[in-house]
């Protein structure tokens, strides 16, 4: 489909006739919740605690090098160093591993937009276009139409791993899993009941979250935003630039920080004036006030890194009026690969994050587009705009819970928000069930996931794979 000149993906769903036409015949509430119920029959919700891996799975060892194809040589170690440093860690940088288990699990075939990547590091506060500091999924770099229980399953496998690395018992890690599902369930058919309109509104600011969460997890999410209401533009100023020849030039810290070639940088230049022809106009207009000052090439996250990814510093009316812009490369989901269909293709990776993060977020950073350098695909977005998250690697057990119920009702807002939340709630219905059946899957793959970092530090120990920590 076509609008304004442009090529656009239609959002796959179980029910894409939605999009086409304000003429279908509209499937009732209760209709789907039947339909949801009736697929108990084929997948039973026991099947969720589903994870025995045969001999036919892949090396995470070997996907895990076969995923630094195309990724910048140098920068290597540096992504397989932080992967080494604990299970938790390993989890964050091996969506793909996961995407390739849970292709093989039974699963309903409810297909909302997924995150794709959907662990617990991947929530966090972000600055609305009203200012307002909003909680919500964070990371969309694998975004896609798929099965919403392997976004759920990776969730939860990523509680139950946190929890164990800091500490936290069995049974602890257990209710950590055991809030998370249950407020993903709950707060689905509390969606689900609510008008179209009210689900595409729903949002967690950070008032709504003084409420939501209780306790520890309350305390931790607030240090959380007021870190978040720290990050912004003019404040990362004297983190990120120097004066060099009466300019203003950004720092250089190899390998993380660094400048690109004069061709590589004309071609950034070029890529961000392309990238202002897919703003709405009003933020277009805005961004044409700026000028681009400098570019560099900075290194983030974990499974990010070896992708290129630069930082555009820009001056507005003046030395302190300043934004800066970060263009990630996109490249095709690790979902993809496993969705038939059309849905399967996307002619810019970038767009295809920037679409779905707008599909899944309520509100979305207005500065939000894509574009192309050289051959690679990129999408951009603020670098500094009141960005910040828990940090997992500490959390007690009590805090670990609170937090996990917050991003299980996250998770389910965003699927609410494309399609399928009735018939996801009519599958997992109204008691505990599924609950304990997703406990189960958590800690198999909690054991999954620790022996695949095992086995990961054992090939840097053959000298299998190149490994620099502590950058």
């Amino acid at each position: 489909m076509t609008r304004g000149g442009r090529e656009r993906t239609v959002l796959a769903s179980t029910d894409a006739a939605a999009f086409g036409s304000l003429r279908h015949a509209a499937t009732s509430r209760a209709e789907r919740y039947e339909i949801g119920r009736s697929l108990r029959e084929r997948v039973p919700r026991s099947a969720l605690a589903t994870w025995d891996p045969d001999a036919r799975r892949a090396d995470p060892v070997q996907q895990v090098i076969a995923s630094n194809a195309g990724r910048v040589d140098r920068l290597v170690p540096v992504r397989i160093g932080r992967m080494a440093a604990s299970p938790f860690a390993f989890l964050r940088g091996t969506a793909g591993v996961m995407a390739e288990d849970f292709s093989g699990l039974p699963a309903t075939g409810i297909t909302p937009v997924i995150c794709g990547d959907a662990h617990l590091g991947n929530f966090g506060f972000y600055a609305s276009p009203e200012r307002d500091l909003v909680f919500d999924l964070n990371d969309f770099d694998e975004a896609h139409p798929g099965a919403w229980e392997w976004d759920l399953r990776r969730l939860v496998a990523s509680v139950h791993v946190a929890g164990r690395q800091n500490g936290a018992s069995e049974s602890e890690c257990g209710e950590a899993v055991s809030r998370c599902v249950r407020s993903y369930r709950e707060h689905l058919s509390h969606l689900a009941g609510e008008p179209l309109l009210e689900r595409a509104y729903e949002r967690l600011t950070v008032d709504r979250l003084h409420h939501t969460a209780s306790g520890a997890g309350r305390r931790a999410l607030e240090h959380a935003a007021t870190r978040a209401r720290r990050r912004t533009s003019d404040r990362a100023l004297p983190r990120f630039t120097e004066q060099r020849d009466g300019a203003l030039r950004l720092v250089e810290e190899p390998p993380l920080i660094t400048r690109p070639d004069p061709a590589q940088y004309e071609l950034i230049v070029a890529a961000l004036d392309g990238y202002l022809q897919t703003l709405r106009t009003q933020w277009a207009v805005v961004l044409g006030g700026y000028r681009l000052v400098d570019v560099a090439h900075k290194v983030v996250g974990v499974g990010s890194v070896g992708l290129r990814a630069y930082i555009a510093l820009c001056e507005g009316s003046g030395p302190d009026d300043v934004l800066f812009l970060q263009l990630k490369q996109a490249r095709r989901s690790v979902v993809a690969p496993y969705v038939h269909g059309d849905s399967a293709w996307h002619a810019h990776q970038g767009q295809r994050v920037v679409e779905y993060q707008q599909a899944l977020q309520t509100v979305s950073d207005p500065l939000l587009g894509w574009t192309t350098v050289g051959t690679r695909q990129y999408y951009v977005r603020q670098f500094r705009d009141m960005k910040g998250a828990v940090v997992v690697d500490d959390i007690d057990a009590a805090t670990l819970a609170d937090y996990a119920g917050v991003c299980g009702l996250l998770l389910a807002k965003g699927h609410a928000r494309t399609s399928g939340a009735s018939m996801i709630t009519g599958y997992l219905g109204h008691k505990d069930k599924a609950d304990v059946h997703l406990c189960a899957f958590a800690r198999r793959y909690a054991d999954q996931t620790e022996r695949d970092h095992a086995a990961l530090l054992a090939a840097v120990d053959r000298g299998l794979l190149p490994c620099e920590s502590g950058v």
